[in-house]
This record gives C-alpha cells, structure tokens and sequence, in this order.
C-alpha cells in the first residue's frame, strides 16, 4: 500500500513502527500475533473519546502491504475519536481454547488516517466495499502476545516496541512479579 494522503493531529513517529518493520525485527512474534488477528473476523479496538475516556469498538484489522490497517463505516464515532486523537489499542479476539494454543494478542500505537489511496481502494472494492468509509493505517508503539509456557504452569509474555529486541517474560501463578527471560 502506498503511503497516500494522511489526515490527523501530529505525533512523534521516531518511535512508532509499520507492520512491516516489526515483521522484520520480529518475524516469529510477528507470525504469531498475525494468526491470532486473522482466526476472527472482529477484534475489540480501544480509543479515546473528546473527554478522555476510553471507548471500546468492534473493528476488523487487515494486512495492507508493509501496513496493518483497520476501516470504519463513514462518521462513526470510534474514526471521529481517531481523528482527533490517533491512539488507540486493539486487542485480538479469543475464545479460550484459542488464547491457550495460540496466545492473546494487543497492539497499541498511533492510527493514522489514509485518504487517496488506490490500492486500499481497490481492496475494498474487491471485499464488496461500495459504501464511503474511513481507513486507518497503524503506526505500531507495541505488541503483546501472552501465551501458556511450555508446560503450563506459568504464563510467557512477549513484548515488543520499534527498534528494541524482544521482551520476554515468565509470571507463575505463586509469584506475583514477572521474572525476565
């Protein structure tokens, strides 16, 4: 996808990532935070409203190129809240079963809106998309995917932030504070 035109309040960007980059810092936590965003169709995006507090929304997430990217039906208030303010954080559904095998996934970050885009047009076009809407590509501050370790007895937390190696760390149910790996 091409970067196309953007519309939003300006942030600092030297520590935000595309999907892209964190697949190529990250490639294994990237694959397995991508399977747990592509096993359902909706996902639970958190953003802020005019007053400060959180607002919680279904949203669908999609790959678009080097971008992770999420749409919204024209004027709805979750694109209304990420036009005023880009943060946001979305956080992968899970059944139980799934979180067991495959982990639960959060990304947080900076939405970032794209006007003009051809290719993401086309996209929608293509996914029956014939209505106006709102597109977001996600500018990516961190990824958390927590998982069973091996065994089962402790929980195995993966975090990732833009240019730094990955996090790892071991919380076991007798011991409140995380250990790092």
């Amino acid at each position: 996808m091409s970067r196309g035109g953007v519309v939003g309040g300006g942030c600092d960007t030297a520590a935000m990532a595309t999907w892209r980059q964190f697949e190529e810092e990250s490639p294994d936590l990237a694959a397995a935070v991508q399977a747990r965003f592509r096993s359902a169709k909706s996902h639970v995006l958190a953003t802020l409203r005019q007053d400060g507090s959180p607002r919680v929304s279904g949203t669908e997430v999609d790959f678009n190129g080097p971008d992770m990217t999420i749409g919204s039906m024209l004027g709805a208030v979750k694109a209304r809240d990420l036009r005023r303010d880009g943060r946001f954080a979305i956080h992968a559904a899970t059944n139980d079963d799934e979180a067991l095998e495959g982990g639960d996934a959060k990304v947080a970050g900076y939405a970032v809106e794209v006007v003009g885009d051809a290719e993401l047009t086309a996209a929608a076009q293509a996914a029956g998309q014939t209505d106006p809407f709102h597109a977001f590509r996600l500018d990516l501050t961190e990824v958390v995917l927590t998982s069973l370790a091996p065994g089962g007895q402790a929980l195995l937390i993966q975090t990732w932030r833009p240019g730094e190696p990955v996090l790892r760390y071991e919380r076991r149910n007798d011991d409140p504070v995380p250990r790092r790996l």
